[in-house]
């Protein structure tokens, strides 16, 4: 729900010149840790050492026909960030977030007969994937919305496999020498099609086909990456859960693929109550709220919350909160949105789960000085993990 409201609205930062940091001298870190062996820890482990998360939101996911297509930078730029720099990297590493979720559109700059990505645009994220884990962060990186070649799933199964089998083996073959710092992404939060099941109704008619295509799509992530070899054959993946919400990723139809080496976390994202988190204004399907921290609203994060631990946690499966937040903040108080995030922070953290949130150019965090924005929120999210 959130890439479909906020893809557009987010791009008012377009024709803004953001220097990046442009101050700070650049400088290449003393020692690489992109290549590296992969250590035996748990997946459960590698969640808890993440901490907490932020996301490099609408940076290397942009897409649009109206972007030019001739270079990454483009694209990157396209919805408004800056060109990453090493600077804007490690201010995520020195403001205390322990893993950085990395959004993709990898169709950006590709041959849509071969589904042969760009070598530019691969390297381009391979970069900054490089600065993150060099500043010792993990690194979530997905397949996100990428144009919403996904729906095309249920009646062009084929094709729609044949590209996303093609993307992850590329993807496989280029990052394959990165050590356990990097975490491969099944997909983001389309996992889940109301051509074959409206979930807002009550007909169940389709249901059970539409939860079985995303497992089979999860399944297939994990025998590419798998089958990869090298490092990827150990590596720690997330699977999305079912359009990456609670309630229906905690659906007994949904599963958690089949794998050899027992690594792999499940993905869920929170933006509970919608109306108070991705609302600025009235919409059709709900009325902005503008105030939350009721001691029903907490009840409702709590019971959540205890949902994803109950399902999963408790039976050996990590959780990650791949996105979370009050990300709509024109009609909110900072200190309304402070509340919110550090209570999903601190609910999640209090029971084992990994929270990401999510950001986009200079909402918490400022592109420019390479600083979280809100000191007060840093300092309580950073509390909720110790």
């Amino acid at each position: 729900m959130l890439r479909k409201i906020l893809a557009l609205a987010v791009a008012v930062s377009l024709g803004v010149s953001l220097a990046g940091c442009a101050d700070k001298g650049g400088s290449e870190p003393s020692e690489k840790k992109s290549e590296a062996k992969m250590r035996d820890i748990s997946t459960m482990e590698v969640v808890d050492e993440m901490g907490i998360g932020i996301n490099l939101g609408n940076t290397f996911e942009s897409c649009g026909d109206w972007i030019d297509g001739s270079s990454v930078t483009n694209y990157e730029k396209g919805w408004g960030s800056p060109e990453i720099t090493p600077e804007i990297i490690k201010g995520y590493a020195d403001a205390g977030f322990g893993v950085l979720r990395v959004p993709v559109a990898w169709s950006n700059m590709m041959d849509l007969d071969t589904f042969e990505i760009s070598q530019e645009y691969i390297d381009r994220v391979k970069e900054v994937v490089g600065w993150a884990v060099d500043d010792d962060m993990y690194v979530i990186m997905n397949i996100h919305w990428d144009s919403g070649w996904w729906e095309g799933f249920p009646t062009a199964k084929e094709r729609c496999m044949t590209r996303y089998t093609r993307i992850w083996e590329q993807l496989c073959d280029n990052f394959g020498d990165f050590g356990d710092k990097l975490m491969f992404e099944s997909l983001n939060e389309e996992g889940g099609w109301e051509s074959l099941w409206n979930r807002y109704g009550s007909d169940t008619t389709g249901k059970a086909d539409s939860y079985a295509l995303l497992n089979e799509i999860n399944q297939k992530f994990v025998d590419i990456v798998r089958g990869s070899g090298g490092n990827n054959a150990e590596r720690h993946l997330l699977i999305a859960g079912y359009c990456t919400d609670v309630d229906l990723t905690c659906d007994e139809l949904f599963k958690m693929p089949d794998d050899p080496a027992g690594r792999c976390a499940v993905s869920v994202h929170y933006y509970t109550p919608s109306t108070f988190c991705i609302l600025d204004s009235d919409a059709s399907w709900g009325k902005a709220k503008t105030a939350w921290g009721s001691p029903r609203d907490y009840k409702e994060l709590e019971q959540n919350m205890d949902k994803l631990k109950t399902h999963f946690t408790d039976n050996g499966v990590p959780v990650i909160i791949g996105e979370y937040g009050a990300v709509a903040t024109k009609n909110k108080t900072a200190e309304q949105v402070r509340a919110y995030n550090i209570a999903v922070c601190k609910a999640a953290c209090e029971r084992g789960l990994c929270p990401v949130l999510w950001d986009i150019t200079d909402v918490f965090y400022d592109r420019t000085a390479c600083k979280f924005k809100d000191a007060e929120m840093l300092e309580g999210m950073l509390a909720a993990k110790n």
